[in-house]
């Protein structure tokens, strides 16, 4: 697929961020911030917290083992303490098997990246736009394209739509870019944290898996 503006250009949307960033002239507006643990979400929270004033959604039915969910949701509370940001992390419902089983049926053999992933990004962002409407935020947003495995555009195009449908500001981002993402691997070691090897949900897990045997296989 080909994410492209009309006349034929990439959308930057990492420049479109730091247009609305720029726009605020230092007035600190009031973000949620979706996260989907503490290292995707480290170097974005350390880059935003000097423009905004934020608040973490851990909202994730897509982890489908619980133990993985609450350690996720630990580490990231224990990266917040131990930088000391003055945000709290609101914790969404977690229900499996209405939240997200139901509503990829049929694509569970889909490959990461592919469509179940984009229902995946866009069931947790409207959940993050429903909860800013919501509760008076000026901003949403999601540090889901902090990971070179997720598609930037998808993304945005799913925030542009939920800014319509729910008349709440989406902030732009493609926040793997300027090095954030290497960033966060720096702030994961740094910090001690625990840093997973797929996604969230069972497929992305045993997708890596077998990924893992091949390369074994073959040497």
């Amino acid at each position: 697929m080909n994410y492209r503006k009309d006349n034929g250009l990439k959308e930057n949307y990492d420049q479109k961020m730091e247009e609305q960033l720029k726009s605020l002239q230092g007035e600190r507006k009031k973000l949620l911030l979706h996260s989907c643990c503490g290292p995707c979400s480290s170097s974005v929270l350390e880059y935003l917290k000097d423009y905004l004033e934020i608040e973490v959604y851990f909202y994730n039915p897509n982890i489908t083992e619980r133990e993985e969910y609450e350690t996720r949701l630990e580490e990231l509370k224990l990266f917040l303490k131990k930088i000391e940001f003055p945000m709290q992390v609101l914790e969404g419902k977690y229900e499996v098997q209405k939240d997200f089983l139901e509503k990829i049926k049929g694509l569970e053999q889909e490959p990461e990246t592919g469509a179940r992933c984009k229902i995946c990004y866009a069931l947790r962002m409207e959940e993050a736009a429903r909860k800013a409407k919501e509760e008076g935020y000026d901003y949403f947003t999601t540090v889901l394209s902090i990971s070179p495995m997720k598609n930037a555009a998808w993304i945005n195009e799913i925030g542009e739509s939920l800014e319509q449908k729910y008349g709440i500001s989406f902030l732009h981002g493609d926040f793997k870019k300027k090095n954030r993402y290497l960033r966060s691997i720096q702030l994961s070691r740094e910090y001690g944290m625990y840093r997973q090897e797929y996604c969230g949900c069972i497929f992305s897990k045993l997708e890596r898996e077998r990924k893992q045997k091949e390369r074994e296989k073959n040497g």
